[in-house]
């Protein structure tokens, strides 16, 4: 997962053959090192596919995304093991590296009270199943920190690094957010901090989603950490541009926060390129 590599959202949320082959075909183009697939629909993926196009491209790639609610692991640690199951599958089939994200449950997820010890309990033995089986297939999993507003279990870094150190598999790694951290640390740098042990990737996104560099999140800080714990993952530039209505429901996401794929490549994409060069993280 080294390098810097670009969400998909940026060219499609919908990963069929259309999809992927305009999403490889752009971030080659960006000159991108790897691509992060939305898995939104992890059974109706044509894997084959997707493994020759980044095959004919050199291009890595990882997966993401959060499950259903039929799967949330802290209501239904059976069926998110089971969905898993497919969605390390198809990581596998494709040729992708690793599965991040909201692996332990849905956006959207509120219980509207603190999270329990049972649900956290749940949580882990779902992980610790999924984390034996991606192991079996080559594959990482990934425990992304998100915002209150989004999900009530994991929110910062310190509770990211309590439950890959409650799973204890070396194929788990914590995955942060420069969005998410902008609410949720004392410190924009504080998260990067705490996790430094096991962070191996990063979503570098705006604290409005749109383009870097065009809003409040203090990237020096951020960069500066991230160099300051010799930082060798993934660096994946996420901005939404293209959205179905689930996916901007469940992110709150209620008006354009760019005003087209352009401006964010154009101007996002080098200020972010920039900033890692410039900290010595490319």
């Amino acid at each position: 997962m080294e390098g810097f590599g670009v969400h998909t959202s940026m060219w499609t949320m919908n990963w069929d053959r259309a999809g992927a082959e305009r999403a490889v075909e752009a971030a080659v183009r960006h000159k991108m090192d790897f691509i992060e697939i939305a898995l939104l629909n992890a059974p109706a993926v044509d894997a084959a596919h997707t493994r020759a196009l980044l095959e004919k491209h050199k291009l890595r790639a990882v997966c993401s995304l959060g499950l259903p609610e039929p799967a949330w692991a802290s209501v239904r640690p059976d069926a998110a093991i089971d969905y898993l199951k497919v969605v390390i599958d198809k990581t596998a089939e494709m040729g992708a590296e690793a599965v991040s994200g909201v692996i332990y449950g849905g956006i959207g997820e509120r219980t509207g009270v603190p999270p329990t010890q049972g649900e956290y309990d749940n949580i882990a033995r779902a992980l610790e199943a999924s984390a034996k089986y991606a192991k079996q297939r080559g594959i990482e999993l990934g425990v992304e920190a998100i915002n209150r507003y989004e999900n009530h279990l994991i929110n910062s870094a310190q509770q990211a690094v309590d439950m890959v150190e409650r799973v204890g598999a070396d194929n788990v790694f914590v995955h942060l957010d420069t969005y998410h951290m902008n609410i949720e640390e004392k410190g924009a740098a504080n998260g990067i901090l705490v996790a430094r042990d096991h962070l191996k990737y990063i979503h570098l996104s705006e604290s409005d989603r749109g383009t870097p560099g065009y809003g409040n999140i203090p990237w020096d800080a951020i960069y500066a950490a991230l160099a300051a714990i010799g930082f060798k993952g993934g660096l994946a530039m996420e901005s939404f541009i293209n959205m179905p209505p689930e996916i901007a429901y469940g992110l709150a996401v209620w008006r354009p926060v760019a005003r087209d794929e352009e401006e964010v490549m154009g101007k996002g994409l080098p200020f972010l390129r920039g900033k890692a060069e410039q900290y010595g993280l490319i």
